[in-house]
């Protein structure tokens, strides 16, 4: 078993070493999602399975973030200097380096659960060690893989006994108690924690006691900045998206959303909505949300945030604090059933009174006399002053001592002056599972006064994603909790039969993963009032064409038709739940790009779904990216709708390039295309001087040897195709 206190080491070296002694030289190394890996103790175990093949190291995972270096020349030219900015302090994952390489050692395997997006598409190893699982099902897996070790960054508790989980609570909370089981069942054990002060101290469930590890490895003197995912640019068919997603939140409901430029645009829609509700309700008049889909004025809304939302998200992502700062993220949610309740029917409020006591006694919540355990529960929850006691069947506060009967004249008023509290406490306005973002959300977490700390709890996934009963609260309390929910996630594909295609392809390989988006969208087929959300863009780039993301069918699915239920373009909203199978097809060629519609239509004719007669209304037919573009300028991009509304990592002269590094990529995406450019490319010249700086960043001043002058020309030809020397914007934020 554990012992009292950790086996606490300074030296990677021995920590591997104590690893070994406990458990021996077959591990089953079990490492968080994301962020929460200890990659300096990771990077000395691979080290020593490297240099010692009697070792069998299997590393189970998911998302091993690495810094990105680009593939061809001019991305890497692109990318070194940034990638050295933002992650030049920070030690990279020589594992998952070496993954994406295809060189880990014979005695080496890495299996994930959930993959960056398509970053292994062409990586036939992790394709086949891919473990293919709901997020609410990992723990079960990686036990039944054989996880003997388990490793984990955690942030320190300045001398409290306790360290923080922090950013990867998720899995850990629920697979450390199965490891002490295992371990008393006869199987060595070790689970191994890396102190690291840049890591934000999350309390809550977050907080655990030191002893809960084997070995903490503390180096204070090699403690390293935490991997950033920088934000990435809004373009405007995203933010059309994010904008019909704001109107679908009910005012006082449950927000979950996903990481990426489609959940930022939400987030930056949702303000906009709360702070600058004459802008936003412009834009919703212009594109006449009420009149073309009226359900929203019974699902969602259109005001102001008055009572707020409350955040229940697998990942807590960086958009959850703009939400919080901006008066959004403000409905407190209570871990006690039967208060949520009275809460959410209007029956009390956050302000406490006498009568909130007479509720509370109504509802046989507390009892009259009060006991002790009624004034512990009352103090608990700030309804008392936390000053107050119960001795000797009466309250206590101070010197004072009260009757504890409410229905005495009397020991009313003096309840009411001595023992009452101002308002309820201990209220949580967001419930997150792990996080991953840019820098400037980390020193925001790390900057969060004491309050707002404690109305952040990073918990269990398992408490998150599903409504079982869990050690953190049972069913009841989660479904009051997650009034008018709304489980927001992006989709790749989408087909006409209400199938989404979020993870794979349909020759079997693995583009991510299922994550957690099973979950919620079967949560919210189960819960009173909620709504899954599917969002996707209409179209996209392949092959140096456009095609339809919105499509007939497709030989893969992630979330099976019966689940459909919203689905969001920048063209509009599609309401699917409940709907027959021809409505199902309408509704979503309704939102596709109109140079796809009539060949949907077609193909769905064809195989009966839709009425022979069928013709596409006019008002269905503008779906171009022309309209999309007029309807985020209608009150000035810039300020409702920008690139980058949170901040940016990258300078200006690194958007122009990237822009342009972009434009060459589309061009030669065919072999007609890259034939063409290259020969365009041959004969650019930047005479006047006019691309200097940017030359300069590439690295391309002075270019020597063929393959540099070739990348030198082929970026004044992309820069000329943009038609603009350098955008003069704000500098870096």
């Amino acid at each position: 078993m554990v012992a009292e206190a950790p086996l606490r080491l300074s030296d990677t070296n021995a920590c591997v070493d104590a690893v070994i002694a406990r458990v021996g030289k077959n591990i089953t190394l079990g490492l968080p999602l994301g962020l929460g890996k200890p990659v300096r103790f990771v990077n000395a175990l691979y080290q020593r399975a490297k240099d010692d093949p009697s070792i069998n190291l299997h590393i189970v995972t998911a998302l091993s973030l690495l810094a990105p270096q680009g593939s061809s020349s001019l991305e890497k030219r692109f990318m070194g200097p940034f990638a050295e900015r933002l992650y030049g302090r920070i030690p990279e994952l020589k594992y998952a380096r070496d993954v994406s390489a295809n060189r880990l050692p014979d005695n080496v395997k890495v299996s994930e659960f959930f993959f960056k997006a398509g970053s292994f598409l062409h990586n036939t190893d992790q394709q086949r060690n891919y473990v293919c699982t709901n997020y609410t099902h990992a723990v079960r897996d990686l036990m039944a893989l054989g996880v003997n070790v388990i490793g984990q960054m955690v942030a320190p508790g300045g001398g409290s006994g306790q360290v923080s989980l922090s950013s990867n609570p998720d899995l850990s909370l629920d697979l450390l108690p199965l490891m002490r089981e295992r371990e008393a069942e006869g199987t060595p054990v070790a689970v191994v924690g890396e102190l690291n002060e840049y890591l934000p101290f999350m309390g809550q469930h977050a907080a655990i006691e030191e002893a809960d590890f084997d070995v903490l490895l503390e180096h204070q003197a090699s403690d390293y900045p935490l991997f950033s995912a920088p934000q990435m640019a809004i373009g405007p068919e995203d933010h059309l998206i994010g904008f019909y997603a704001s109107t679908l939140l009910r005012d006082g409901g449950t927000l979950q959303v996903g990481i990426g430029s489609l959940g930022a645009a939400l987030v930056n829609s949702t303000i906009l909505r709360h702070k600058q509700n004459v802008d936003w309700k412009a834009v919703f008049d212009h594109l006449k949300v009420a009149d073309r889909f009226p359900f929203v004025n019974e699902i969602g809304g259109t005001a102001p945030f008055e009572q707020g939302l409350y955040g229940c998200s697998e990942m807590m992502v960086d958009g959850f604090i703009y939400l919080m700062k901006s008066g959004v993220l403000a409905r407190e949610v209570y871990d006690h059933a039967g208060l949520q309740t009275l809460i959410n029917n209007g029956d009390i409020g956050q302000e406490v009174s006498l009568a909130t006591l007479d509720v509370l006694r109504r509802e046989k919540l507390i009892d009259s006399p009060m006991r002790a355990r009624d004034v512990h529960w009352l103090t608990r929850f700030g309804i008392f002053r936390s000053t107050v006691e119960f001795k000797g069947g009466r309250l206590r506060i101070g010197e004072q001592s009260l009757d504890a009967d409410l229905d005495d004249a009397d020991s009313r008023e003096a309840i009411r002056d001595l023992a009452l509290g101002e308002r309820l406490t201990g209220g949580v306005v967001m419930h997150g599972g792990f996080y991953v973002g840019p820098e400037s959300f980390y020193q925001a977490l790390r900057d969060l006064s004491a309050e707002d700390r404690e109305r952040i709890c990073m918990t269990s996934v398992n408490y998150i994603n599903h409504l079982y009963d869990h050690a953190f609260g049972n069913q009841r309390l989660k479904a009051a909790q997650r009034a008018h929910s709304r489980f927001i996630n992006s989709t790749m594909m989408y087909t006409l039969n209400g199938a989404a295609v979020s993870d794979g392809l349909d020759d079997g390989r693995v583009v991510s993963g299922v994550g957690g988006q099973y979950n919620f969208v079967a949560m919210a087929h189960e819960l009173p009032a909620a709504r899954s959300i599917l969002t996707l863009r209409s179209t996209r780039q392949s092959g140096g064409e456009t095609v339809s993301n919105i499509v007939f069918s497709y030989g893969h699915c992630t979330i099976p038709r019966h689940l459909r239920d919203i689905v969001v373009t920048e063209y509009g909203i599609a309401d699917l739940r409940g709907q027959s199978d021809e409505q199902v097809y309408l509704r979503l060629i309704r939102i596709a790009d109109s140079r796809f519609q009539q060949d949907l239509l077609k193909q769905a004719q064809k195989a009966g779904k839709v009425a022979p007669d069928f013709r596409l209304p006019a008002d269905w037919c503008n779906n171009t990216p022309e309209s999309v573009r007029k309807a985020v300028a209608i009150s000035g991009s810039d300020q409702l709708f920008p690139a980058f509304p949170f901040g940016r990592d990258f300078t200006d002269e690194e958007l122009t390039l990237g822009k342009a590094l972009k434009t060459l990529k589309a061009a030669t995406s065919t072999r007609r295309g890259k034939l063409g450019t290259l020969w365009q490319a041959f004969r650019e010249k930047d005479e006047d001087g006019r691309y200097a700086s940017l030359l300069q960043r590439m690295g391309l001043e002075h270019p020597r040897g063929l393959r540099a002058r070739l990348d030198r020309r082929l970026v004044i030809h992309g820069l000329r195709k943009l038609d603009t020397p350098l955008n003069t914007g704000n500098k870096e934020t």
